[in-house]
């Protein structure tokens, strides 16, 4: 996955810039994601964020235990105020380098802490082109990132049950392609997917 920590904090601030562009008449929206609307896709940003916070925390309970298909995520009333707050809590965990060591918890899965670390990377880059692209927001993912999503999205196309699970079939993308329509691709989506006019 990755041998060295990776800075979530680049990535975590262009998610909380996105989030803060969305306008209240998005919310009810679609995404690239079938199942979610706008308010899901940021509900769950939340709930990953507070989950993969814990998880390098090395904090199980509640938060680590609940698997991503539990309920359907959705937003508060305070989600404005709430979610800058929580991805800023997430980027200064994972900055400390005992945050990508040992074993810890997420998704109600125990994992290694640098595979954590390596999803909550994936996360961030891919929701974060999710939540741009259903409204309407430029997007360039921190590039650190995009690249240490791209490997890890590459390696999970390697394993013969892609169709089932987390991640949908690859989307196939020309091989000079730029490096984040290649990590879209591979994480089952559409690069070219646009909002419904």
């Amino acid at each position: 996955m990755t041998d060295t920590t990776l800075d979530l904090g680049p990535q975590t601030r262009i998610v909380a810039r996105l989030a803060e562009g969305v306008t209240d008449e998005q919310l009810a929206d679609g995404t690239p994601c079938p199942r979610y609307a706008v308010r899901n896709m940021l509900g769950h940003l939340l709930g990953l964020a507070v989950a993969f916070r814990d998880a390098g925390r090395k904090s199980p309970g509640a938060t680590t235990d609940t698997g991503p298909e539990a309920a359907l995520p959705d937003i508060g009333p305070g989600w404005r105020e709430e979610l800058p707050e929580v991805l800023d809590e997430l980027a200064g965990v994972w900055r400390d380098p005992a945050a990508w060591t040992g074993m810890t918890r997420a998704g109600g899965l125990d994992l290694p802490g640098a595979v954590a670390g390596a999803v909550t990377a994936d996360e961030l880059v891919i929701h974060g082109w999710d939540l741009a692209r259903a409204t309407g927001q430029s997007y360039a993912p921190d590039p650190a990132l995009l690249r240490a999503s791209y490997d890890f999205l590459l390696a999970a196309a390697a394993d013969s049950d892609r169709d089932g699970g987390v991640f949908g079939p690859v989307v196939p993308v020309p091989p000079d392609a730029p490096l984040l329509d290649r990590t879209i691709g591979l994480s089952g989506r559409d690069p070219g997917w646009t909002r419904p006019a």
